[in-house]
């Protein structure tokens, strides 16, 4: 939000600087962003001085130019070439000097040098208004009167100051900063010095000759409506103070009507809706939905279909505005509105924020109605507004004010305790200064005891409703800084149950980023698209977006966007981790389910000088995995070939009927939905399921072994359907209690061997813990081993 120094400076006065003032309202919960000077003209006409003509005679070489000598208050007299046909002796002119900047209203500025033109010497140029920045003409140079003193500097004599422009970051809860009033409140109350507020006591109405009827219909959505009309206005071009206002905080100036109601707002934060009374049919305004489907075209040009919620304004025949969110194409202010119905009103909140979303329009007036407006600024806002126009646009006020209000808005009731202030806060803060805070806030104390206050809460401090608000305020205006951070810590045991949520999880992060792997975040909202299962889709009502319009059912395709994005600026090797959790409507309740992801994509290692780079592959994830798995000193489980959609090929370990993790690599289809063309492999663990695991493993300390363990290698050929966990767990079955581990260290397949086989090499670690075994036990073993391996899977040992 964007707002001027110069503005605040209206409601509030001030010795601060800008800088100070910056750092006030940040310390006060409205925190500046930036400050940046803003200044009236291009320039800032620094430089350019006012100087008097002391001659000026013809050009010896050339026709269309004069040369001047001019005293611009300096100890030299400067000679000055000029080419305007107005230019004169005795004339007080704006002269920029060597040196200066020229700031044009078209074209690249430029400097001033000394320089010879056609043989004469110049040592400035006099200048023209549109050569400036002070107005359009061309015509010739630009004359002062008579009075003004020579050598001033010029920006001095035009009186311009230049505006300092503060962006607040504004919290979503505090709608009743989203204006200079709003802002200024704040720093009244921190310099406990009285706000000043615009003076419309001088309205009235001039004659009663344009009467529009006004009827709400939804008194719930439009919960006051306030209205008033001026007749014989004249649009045009608004006045510079006027223009000059709304250009410092970015708004473009449209005419004097249109720019008054955008005035009114960033001045007060009440929105302002101006028609065209005579585009008004029936002279009568009705508040009021509309049938499923109206067709409505706003001041776009773009045609809508009105929803049945949509609170519109209408006349007797057709709607004409979507109420506190867009105005209609047809009725709105142009160049030949002579007669003008101006609209402040009050709409409900989530009306508007509903509407809004709904056609996807974003607005300064739904901005403010969707956080709550002050539905007690509705009249002093159009009395304002209507004067201004009366002022500016030279119309006459053609009708008392219209104000429909049936429920007035009540203020909220809290009672607050300067104890539970002070223990919430932190710090002993004396009574007597809490209450000149709350009241400084513009809160009205209702009652008061000893022991704390009874308070009225305006209307427009939508976000302040309980004790702890009012705490929150009070801390604001007190100063965050003003509370000492204790010297003393004090710490508890307490007990928690085992594993630590938190502490396995950090302990599995530290051990993958320690090799290599970037910890990511992504967005639980994504899109319907990446719905693999709609009907268990947890949908957003109130989406953002499209692409956010609901929670995610698993963590793989936010994590490929985030390895589209990374390739495609030149980051393509891939190592990523998140700990998330996807989001499920089963039977009709929500689940939420705890995940982890492990993702590789790229080069398993970069590109050296003596090394070419090797691309990751799935038995890289499957050593990342094995790692967590160990890691956590889970055993005990079984694995299979992944048989779902969700990955090209991959493994699955489980246990019973739960899948601990699942990984492989990622499908062509998911890859293209996310845009990502190189190869990934990602995991899918069930972190709920592995905590589970962790709970119920039992630490078991055993003794270094004395006696040493017996390598043996074996190598068979097998039918190609054969997997290593077959082999092994054959193996495992002949001899359990003295085979220690089991490895594959080749597979071959080719055209050396026999159609459908492949051949296998295995090496066994055989080890007894209470004796060192001998050749004739391990022989046995082997030979074991061999036998159920030819029996169970036809394995042909070789020699």
């Amino acid at each position: 939000m964007k707002i001027s120094y110069n503005w605040l400076k209206q409601f509030i006065q001030t010795d601060k600087t800008p800088q100070e003032l910056s750092l006030i309202l940040t310390n006060i919960g409205l925190e500046v962003e930036s400050l940046e000077t803003v200044q009236a003209v291009a320039g800032g006409l620094e430089g350019l001085v006012i100087g008097h003509v002391l001659s000026c005679v013809q050009h010896p070489n050339a026709d269309r130019l004069r040369v001047t000598t001019v005293d611009v208050g300096g100890p030299e007299i400067l000679q000055v070439v000029c080419g305007a046909p107005n230019v004169a002796q005795g004339q007080k002119v704006v002269v920029a000097t060597v040196g200066t900047t020229v700031y044009p209203n078209e074209g690249e500025p430029f400097k001033i040098n000394k320089s010879k033109i056609r043989g004469e010497v110049s040592e400035g140029m006099i200048c023209a208004e549109d050569e400036i920045g002070l107005g359009v003409s061309h015509d010739g140079i630009m004359v002062l009167p008579e009075n003004a003193l020579t050598g001033t500097i010029a920006k001095t004599y035009f009186k311009l100051e230049d505006d300092y422009l503060f962006e607040i970051g504004l919290t979503p809860n505090r709608a009743d900063a989203a204006s200079h009033l709003g802002v200024a409140r704040d720093l009244a109350a921190y310099f406990r010095s009285p706000l000043q507020m615009p003076d419309v006591s001088g309205f009235k109405a001039d004659n009663e000759t344009l009467k529009i009827e006004v009827q709400v219909e939804d008194t719930v959505a439009a919960p006051r409506y306030s209205s008033v009309t001026i007749s014989g206005v004249t649009v045009k071009a608004s006045p510079d103070w006027l223009q000059d206002k709304l250009k410092v905080i970015g708004i473009r100036p449209i005419n004097n009507i249109v720019d008054i109601t955008n005035y009114v707002l960033h001045d007060l934060g009440i929105p302002l809706h101006a028609f065209d009374a005579d585009q008004i049919k029936g002279a009568k305004v009705i508040v009021k939905k509309c049938t499923e489907g109206t067709p409505f075209v706003t001041l776009d040009g773009v045609e809508r279909k009105l929803s049945a919620e949509d609170l519109m304004i209408c006349n007797t025949e057709e709607p004409m505005c979507i109420a506190g969110v867009f105005g209609g194409k047809s009725s709105g202010i142009t160049e030949t509105t002579t007669n003008v119905f101006l609209e402040s009103a009050y709409f409900n909140a989530v009306s508007v924020r509903k509407t809004s979303k709904r056609h996807g329009l974003k607005t300064d007036a739904s901005f403010r109605f969707e956080r709550g407006t002050d539905p007690d600024m509705t009249v002093t806002a159009l009395k304002r507004a209507a004067l201004l126009i009366s002022e500016l646009a030279g119309g006459k006020i053609a009708s008392q004010v219209s104000d429909i209000y049936p429920e007035s808005v009540k203020p909220f009731d809290v009672e607050v305790s300067y104890a539970n202030i002070n223990r919430l806060i932190g710090a002993e803060i004396p009574s007597a200064q809490i209450k000149a805070i709350v009241v400084a806030l513009g809160i009205a104390v209702d009652a008061e005891t000893a022991e704390g206050l009874k308070l009225k809460v305006p209307a427009f401090k939508v976000d302040v409703t309980r004790e702890c608000d009012i705490t929150e305020e009070v801390l604001r205006i007190y100063g965050y800084n003003n509370i000492e951070i204790p010297s003393k810590i004090n710490a508890s045991l307490s007990y928690s149950t085992k594993p630590d949520k938190e502490q396995t999880q950090h302990v599995i992060a530290d051990m993958l980023t320690a090799n290599g792997f970037l910890e990511i975040w992504c967005n639980s909202l994504t899109k319907g698209a990446y719905s693999k299962n709609p009907e268990e889709a947890v949908q957003i009502l109130n989406p953002l977006s499209s692409d956010l319009n609901v929670m995610r059912q698993e963590l793989l395709m936010p994590a490929l966007e985030s390895v589209a994005y990374n390739q495609n600026r030149k980051t393509a090797d891939i190592k990523f981790y998140e700990f998330g959790k996807t989001y499920h409507l089963i039977a009709g309740k929500y689940v939420e389910r705890p995940r982890l992801l492990v993702l590789l994509s790229g080069a398993n290692q970069a590109e050296q000088w003596n090394q070419k780079p090797a691309p990751v592959s799935f038995y890289h994830l499957k050593a990342a995995v094995d790692a967590v798995i160990g890691r956590l000193g889970i055993t005990g489980y079984q694995t299979e070939e992944v048989q779902d959609g969700n990955f090209a090929y991959g493994l699955k370990y489980f246990r019973g009927e739960k899948a601990i993790v699942t990984f492989g690599a990622a499908t062509a289809a998911d890859k293209k939905k996310a845009d990502v063309d190189k190869d990934v492999y990602y995991a899918d663990f069930d972190w709920a399921l592995l905590l589970d695991m962790v709970r119920k493993n039992k630490i078991v300390n055993k003794d270094v072994p004395k006696y040493p363990a017996v390598r043996r290698d074996l190598s068979m050929l097998v039918d190609t359907e054969v997997t290593f966990d077959a082999l092994k767990a054959v193996a495992l079955k002949a001899e359990k209690k003295l085979i220690r581990n089991i490895q594959v260290f080749d597979v071959y397949v080719g055209d050396k061997l026999p159609a459908g086989k492949k051949s296998y090499a295995l090496n066994f670690t055989i080890q007894d813990e209470e004796q060192t075994l001998t050749d004739k036990q391990i022989d046995a073993v082997m030979q074991k081993i061999i036998h159920n391996l030819a029996q169970t899977v036809k394995a042909e040992i070789r020699k």
